[in-house]
């Protein structure tokens, strides 16, 4: 049976003419409204018909690109490093293509809406930065999207995410990457780790932990739960986690932090405490951003190569590069050893 746009205004519970102008974008609606409209639209998996079905099959000149928190230096290298790769001999007229860049915010609904519209501007491609959401009906609906764009001629591409059936995918090694900092801090002698770890339902989040806690079961320390805290990727995040970690265990003598910038929140609140660092407790973040060899002292780290990845999405995502072979490939991170990580203080 055919879905009208009457079933999808009573689904949504608005008018025919508000699900219109939602998918027509040419009237303003509030956020709340468009969110239930395209959900609607999602779940009646509604097409348009007459002419724009005609165009169904087509793709545009657009390439939407989405991202966590585009405040967030992690995945503003990404999308820059994508954006880079988007005109050129891909693109029609001119070789230019429309790139843009979608600000999750972490909802998993807004990620789901974002598909959606891009979904119905007919998107030449799609690439989605950054860890996903551990929520087994939200990962459903997210393969579902894209299968359905996939189908419909977009080229979908994961950046720093981890592979699914549905896209080719460029993946960083967070396990491995967590497990070089940890093993880093055991060869110079720490025992007594803290762990600020980020937000619990992330991809990424365990993945780094996992790697951190392979290399304490590898030495022979116990995973005390009292030394990991769960938390925001930011720097406020890092300070309020490091604090509590003190309280409960004040004989730390290292911490280990899910990025560079939850790492810095870190160091603040063990200066604020009257610590040295490394010289009574050791600091190391992840991903080595920019600003990470200028802190004080300058912060170990995990060396992610961000703008790189991000390019290969980005001609991967045009078709100027072959995906790689069975669609995933894995991108080992490099230690970065610097003056905020040193042996433990003496007993």
């Amino acid at each position: 049976m055919t879905v009208t746009l009457a079933d999808v205004a009573a689904r949504a519970q608005v008018s025919p003419a508000t699900v219109s102008r939602v998918l027509n974008g040419n009237y303003p609606v509030a956020a709340s409204t468009r969110e239930r409209v395209l959900k609607a639209v999602d779940e009646l998996d509604y097409v348009l018909n007459g002419p724009a079905s005609a165009l169904a099959a087509a793709t545009s000149d657009l390439v939407g690109i989405l991202v966590n928190d585009i405040a967030d230096p992690f995945f503003g290298i990404m999308a820059s490093a994508i954006q880079n790769e988007i005109g050129g001999p891909g693109g029609r007229a001119g070789g230019e293509r429309l790139a843009v860049v979608c600000n999750t915010g972490g909802s998993p609904e807004r990620e789901l809406t974002y598909l959606t519209l891009l979904q119905r501007q007919r998107a030449a491609a799609v690439v989605l930065t950054g860890g996903a959401i551990e929520n087994p009906a939200h990962l459903n609906a997210v393969g579902h999207k894209l299968r359905k764009l996939a189908e419909a001629g977009t080229r979908v591409v994961l950046c720093g995410r981890p592979p699914t059936p549905e896209a080719i995918a460029i993946t960083f090694d967070n396990r491995g990457g967590g497990q070089l900092l940890t093993e880093h801090l055991i060869g110079l002698g720490h025992r007594r780790l803290g762990y600020i770890a980020g937000p619990e339902e992330r991809t990424t989040t365990r993945h780094r932990l996992e790697g951190h806690r392979a290399a304490l079961a590898a030495a022979g320390i116990e995973d005390d739960a009292r030394r990991t805290v769960y938390g925001r990727y930011d720097r406020l995040s890092g300070y309020e986690a490091t604090l509590e970690l003190l309280r409960r265990d004040p004989t730390l003598t290292a911490v280990v932090a899910a990025n560079d910038t939850v790492a810095l929140g870190a160091c603040a609140a063990l200066r604020d405490s009257g610590l040295r660092i490394p010289d009574d407790v050791s600091v190391a973040g992840f991903d080595d951003l920019p600003f990470s060899i200028d802190a004080v002292p300058a912060l170990t780290t995990v060396r992610l190569p961000l703008a790189e990845a991000g390019a290969r999405a980005g001609r991967i995502a045009m078709g100027r590069e072959e995906a790689p072979h069975g669609g995933i490939a894995t991108v080992r991170g490099e230690l970065m050893v610097r003056g905020s990580t040193g042996a433990p203080r003496a007993e």
